[in-house]
């Protein structure tokens, strides 16, 4: 990732966090409805695993400028999330319903830019954590531009 698309997922992430409550919310009635075999992933109580996903993010995303560090931190989230069962098809409903829920949360300021910087990172999270199920190791800095096609169809 470039450092303007770091700077863009970063702001548009704060921009999220005063609604991070309906965002959670809105995430996960959008993968459910994507994919609802991912419902019994999301354990517990849904207001915590929430209030847990967007500590963890938050975290995650100050450290974007330390790729290693960053990428880390993210596939933690997930393999948390999903454990080690997840399949492509997960990945690509967790993109669709990520993208889903920033464009419904940010309104007219997802932009293009924005979507693509979003879009970008999670492609790489996702492909740390199938190189984590596979055992590979982990890359060692963010992509420059990656497509994750299902995401982009999936979160219209």
């Amino acid at each position: 990732m470039t450092p303007h698309e770091i700077r863009l997922v970063q702001e548009s992430f704060r921009r999220i966090l005063p609604r991070a409550d309906q965002a959670v919310g809105l995430f996960y009635a959008r993968l459910f409805e994507l994919d609802p075999v991912l419902r019994p992933f999301a354990s517990g109580r849904m207001a915590d695993e929430g209030r847990k996903l967007i500590e963890s993010l938050d975290r995650a995303l100050a450290s974007l400028d330390q790729p290693e560090t960053a990428i880390s931190a993210l596939r933690d989230i997930g393999i948390r999330a999903a454990g080690r069962s997840a399949t492509d098809a997960h990945f690509a409903a967790v993109g669709a319903a990520l993208l889903w829920t920033l464009g419904k949360g940010l309104g007219p300021d997802f932009t293009p830019a924005v979507r693509e910087a979003w879009t970008n990172l999670y492609a790489a999270v996702a492909q740390a954590m199938i190189q984590s199920e596979r055992d590979e190791p982990l890359p060692r800095t963010l992509p420059p531009a990656v497509s994750l096609s299902e995401c982009r169809s999936s979160a219209s």
